[in-house]
């Protein structure tokens, strides 16, 4: 609600003061102020309504067509409308259609003019330049002369054949393969790297009917060894080339900082390098919480330098941090065919809880229970799990198969023995896939669910033995700890020592085949 007040005073001065009072859609009520309730008190001028003042006549051009449809103000405003769309009709332009323009012919002149500022589409041959005309200076060869020697690079490519490679190159498939012959002699066709870069050169040929002779042809066979086939007094050679290579390992050091892996990485060390020194020293410690900012690391990768500049590292052997009051010092070493971390004293990675064999839910548990296909109540060795037939069974931990094949009520069986008394059975099994005397670790596929033998539906039945007497699986938790002893551990010492002799940058020679360091390595050129 809109109230307009006038104050009237002793001077007659007329003045307007608005009020714009307003809730919802529902009634308004005006409310005057504190001065106008007390104003007759203290002799101060009164508020009284006064008539609002007249305005002039302001149109709306902008008039909303969906409401009050019919009135005058919506005439009005359709007509705007109106007028607005016939204004810019009439000033809006023309448009009229281009006509077709007749194309350009050329002449025998302009087109050599064109052929020889541009190239032709190569399903026209490609053409380009000018074309001399014949005449008294330029005669018909009956053959064109060939280059004495042809020098060429090709790559071995994945999966690819030493002796196609040749071929595609040039060379007669005899010559190819008398030269994959030799080069076998020297290094086997599988070792030699995709990607390795093959420097040919063919001879002279009597004619063009045949291949061109293989004169020379070098590669680098290994890190440690290039090969050279040249042709002597006729006759191709073979001619090793060694390479003296470096093995010193790269030992890298530093403080933690702000971040272990920026640390390291800055520090040298590689990627693949520092993401192992993590996952390893993550075993024995929390990498977010345990470890600090003025903490030291120290890594040791397995490295090789040839004399020709390349560089090969390869796994990370040695993890240590140095924590002031403790250090950890591990070694990658191999066990039993299985690589793990061992700490300076000798002792390996702690080997935790079992694992669930398969995916499912536990249908029944251990102990005295009614057969349901026998009809009478007898001890239950094991606990089932109910999953669908085909469904992977994995071992529950590390072991050797001890038995593999049909045992009576249990249909396709496999029993796992384990270190420390412990033993594995897992029946009623669709197919199996582990064989006896295999050694399988854990999580590794021994066989799929089934239903054969005494079953009502496909199911896993899982047992576990201890010292021969069956027990809970569900009840049981253990840890193993692989321990080094005797000539094995004075082996890994000695290892131990040589590796913590590297200088930071690897600057003394260090043996790492002691270490049994696997063969994966990386590298750059």
């Amino acid at each position: 609600m809109t109230a307009v007040w006038r104050i009237s005073a002793s001077g007659g001065l007329g003045l307007y003061q608005q009020n714009n009072v307003q809730f919802g859609s529902g009634a308004a009520a005006a409310t005057l102020s504190l001065e106008t309730a007390i104003g007759p008190i203290f002799g101060r001028p009164t508020l009284r309504p006064a008539t609002p003042p007249r305005h002039a006549w302001n149109p709306d051009l902008t008039v909303d067509l969906g409401v009050r449809i019919g009135s005058l103000e919506w005439w009005r405003g359709l007509a705007t409308c109106t007028a607005l769309c016939a204004s810019a009709w009439a000033l809006g332009p023309t448009f009229h259609p281009l006509t077709d323009v007749a194309p350009i012919t050329y002449g025998s002149a302009e087109r050599d003019e064109l052929a020889a500022t541009s190239i032709a589409p190569l399903g026209l041959g490609a053409d380009i330049g000018r074309h001399a005309a014949g005449n008294a200076l330029v005669e018909p060869l009956a053959e064109t002369p060939e280059r004495p020697q042809v020098e060429m690079s090709a790559t071995l490519g994945l999966g690819d054949g030493f002796a196609r490679v040749l071929e595609r190159n040039g060379v007669s498939s005899d010559e190819a393969a008398q030269v994959a012959k030799m080069v076998t002699a020297a290094v086997p066709l599988s070792d030699i790297k995709s990607g390795t870069k093959l420097d040919i050169t063919l001879g002279r040929r009597p004619n063009k009917k045949v291949a061109r002779p293989l004169d020379t042809l070098a590669f680098r066979a290994k890190f440690e060894l290039s090969l050279a086939v040249e042709r002597v007094n006729g006759v191709l050679r073979l001619r090793r080339i060694p390479i003296a290579v470096d093995n010193t390992p790269l030992r890298v050091q530093g403080r933690v900082g702000s971040g272990l892996y920026i640390a390291a990485r800055n520090a040298g060390a590689p990627a693949r390098a520092v993401e192992a020194y993590i996952k390893a020293i993550g075993s024995r410690l929390s990498i977010g919480r345990d470890v600090r900012a003025d903490d030291r690391f120290d890594l040791i990768v397995t490295q090789r330098r040839a004399a020709t500049g390349e560089v090969e590292t390869g796994n990370l052997v040695f993890a240590g941090l140095n924590q002031g009051s403790k250090k950890i010092q591990m070694v990658r070493w191999e066990q039993d065919g299985r690589t793990q971390w061992f700490e300076a004293s000798g002792v390996g990675e702690t080997r935790g809880q079992m694992r669930a064999p398969v995916v499912g839910r536990l249908t029944s548990s251990f102990g005295l229970r009614r057969h349901p296909l026998l009809g009478f109540s007898r001890m239950h060795k094991g606990v089932d799990y109910g999953a669908p037939s085909g469904a992977p069974i994995v071992a529950a931990t590390d072991g050797v198969v001890a038995f593999s094949g049909w045992h009576g009520g249990h249909g396709n069986y496999v029993r796992l023995s384990h270190a420390g008394g412990l033993a594995t059975g897992y029946g009623h099994m669709s197919r199996i896939v582990a064989r006896a005397g295999q050694r399988v670790r854990m999580g590794q596929l021994i066989g799929y669910v089934g239903s054969t033998g005494l079953s009502t539906g496909p199911h896993l039945h899982y047992e576990l033995y201890k010292n021969g007497a069956a027990i809970n699986p569900t009840s049981v938790k253990f840890t193993t700890r692989a321990q080094l002893a005797g000539a094995e551990l004075a082996k890994f010492r000695s290892t131990l020592a040589r590796l913590l002799s590297t200088r930071v940058g690897g600057s003394a020679p260090v043996k790492t085949a002691d270490a049994k360091v696997e063969p994966e390595a990386k590298k750059k050129g």
